[in-house]
């Protein structure tokens, strides 16, 4: 992989590049890097693709700004379209996972004519925090199924769901305190949710811990050393240089603010809560991923339903939420047919 300094929507973005041909924009979530897609990269260099990957504002080389408002789901996607046009490519196929599906969807949505196709993975259809869950402009109230969604601001669910159990989503509004304590054990931080939300961790385990006096590390169960089957010593610290590159208070700005844009996103989606992605597109996900559990139990028939052109529901066994990760190869041959069938 080729990595390169890209300007785009006025910051700078540390891109990886391999291949040429038509291209394949991969967009990570959290915790993530352009790393992230090493596997797909290389196998759609070698089938003749172009093979974009993106170190995510707040991630990695790219530029990490404080504010909150800067990543909202406008500037993210204005991230994108600024990247194609500094490639000069009028439009790609995008493919995102976590954060990076929210980002994928909005675009397919908001700038389709940037859009060739859409691989959404992890995170189905309109999973962007924003509370509707798919349900479009009008949802109905009071779903109990899930933690968050059924038609209200998004931090007062979260609010909600907290006076139960421990939420991460409640835990980071609040600048500050996740800050100090993840900036504090970035590589312990790094490896206990990696493992958590693998097909072998047991992140669901947060229920059973209050939100008072609680922080993430605590509901993160610790991990076996290193290696695994599916990361390296060598992959691991690639992910820790790449996350603690800056002072510790910048460390995890990108996931942090993310999660700290729900409700804001809330209002930006307004306009489009009704609105269908109409390009081809391709749902994976890990069949262990715990988001499978944490969200709606139809939230799949709601993206079916949602996503006319679905052209398929992956879900790959032994993987849970790093699927591209966990199961490189499968992920890759599933990704490559739907390119093919472009």
């Amino acid at each position: 992989m080729e990595y390169r300094m890209v300007e785009s929507n006025g910051i700078s973005l540390q891109v990886a590049i391999a291949g040429e041909g038509a291209p394949v924009v991969f967009c990570h979530g959290f915790p993530g890097l352009a790393y992230s897609w090493r596997h797909q990269m290389k196998a759609l260099a070698e089938a003749g693709y172009r093979a974009i990957a993106v170190d995510q504002r707040g991630y990695g080389g790219s530029d990490r700004p404080r504010d909150v408002a800067s990543y909202d789901a406008d500037q993210v996607m204005a991230d994108m379209t600024g990247l194609l046009d500094a490639l000069g490519e009028s439009e790609a196929v995008f493919v995102g996972h976590d954060f990076g599906a929210q980002q994928v969807c909005n675009l397919a949505v908001r700038h389709s004519e940037r859009v060739r196709a859409v691989v959404i993975m992890a995170c189905p259809y309109d999973f962007d925090l924003a509370g509707r869950s798919g349900q479009g402009s009008k949802p109905p109230e009071g779903r109990t199924d899930m933690d968050w969604g059924g038609g209200i601001r998004p931090t007062q669910a979260f609010a909600m769901a907290a006076k139960q159990h421990f939420l991460h989503l409640h835990y980071f509004q609040a600048i500050g305190p996740a800050e100090a304590e993840l900036g504090a054990l970035p590589a312990e931080f790094l490896k206990r949710l990696f493992w958590a939300l693998s097909a072998g961790g047991k992140l669901g385990n947060y229920v059973n811990h209050p939100s008072e006096g609680t922080g993430y590390l605590d509901v993160l169960p610790e991990a076996p050393d290193l290696p695994w089957d599916w990361m390296s010593e060598e992959d691991f610290q690639t992910f820790v240089d790449g996350f603690t590159r800056t002072d510790p208070g910048g460390y995890f700005i990108g996931g942090l603010n993310s999660y700290r844009t729900a409700d804001r996103n809330w209002e930006l989606g307004e306009p489009w809560a009704d609105a269908n992605i109409e390009v081809p597109a391709l749902f994976i996900a890990g069949a262990q991923d715990i988001v499978l559990r944490m969200i709606a139990a139809d939230a799949l028939d709601i993206q079916r339903r949602r996503v006319p052109d679905l052209r398929d529901t992956v879900l790959i066994e032994g993987a849970g939420h790093f699927v591209q990760m966990e199961r490189p190869q499968e992920t890759s041959r599933v990704l490559l047919d739907f390119l093919r069938s472009l």
